[in-house]
């Protein structure tokens, strides 16, 4: 696949089978996911890699993690949790170390990882494989941070959901750049 034609037609896909992926696939969008740029060439990212019952046991921890937030919510919203992972086959948890020495920044290290899940997708999309970068409260829990092997003060920059899409989803047409970009000569 070009390069500008995985670039302009990837898109995030939620609705992927169930069917397991190789290993040996999921070790070429980790390859694309070490190429990614980064300061001080520290490689600051962590990848854990999810899949099998791992899944589930992540879903135990989100649920019990839930549960004591919210002591009053009811078994079917744990269960909802619980079955989050579940919805793909393989999950990537990218995270970020914490700078070790004092001229790397954190910010760079944030910005190397999340250069590697941009990698990690392209990848995906080129493999024909359907894929989602997703955050939200999840990666910054602190007990499913420690279930990845990470730090309660680490960053958890994204969990990635990768599977085979179960349909063929075009990209939505994007705003132009031209309403964020100004010109300076």
């Amino acid at each position: 696949m070009e390069l500008f034609e995985a670039i302009n037609k990837r898109h995030s896909v939620s609705k992927v089978k169930a069917d397991a992926l190789p290993r040996d696939l999921i070790e070429k969008l980790l390859d694309a996911g070490n190429h990614a740029p980064n300061h001080y060439k520290v490689r600051p990212w962590r990848f854990v890699v999810l899949a099998g019952n791992a899944r589930n046991k992540l879903g135990d921890v989100m649920a019990a993690s839930q549960h004591e937030r919210l002591p009053e919510i009811p078994a079917e919203g744990l269960d909802k949790t619980r079955a989050l992972p579940l919805r793909a086959p393989v999950i990537i948890a990218v995270g970020v170390d914490k700078p070790v020495e004092t001229k790397v920044r954190d910010l760079e290290n944030l910005a190397a990882a999340s250069a590697a899940c941009e990698n990690i997708l392209l990848a995906a999309h080129a493999l024909g494989l359907g894929a989602i970068w997703r955050t939200g409260d999840w990666s910054r829990d602190e007990k499913v941070k420690v279930f990845f092997g990470f730090e309660a003060d680490q960053h958890i920059v994204g969990l990635i959901y990768i599977g085979y899409p179960e349909a063929e989803g075009e990209s939505a047409p994007r705003p132009s750049y031209e309403d964020r970009t100004v010109w300076m000569e």
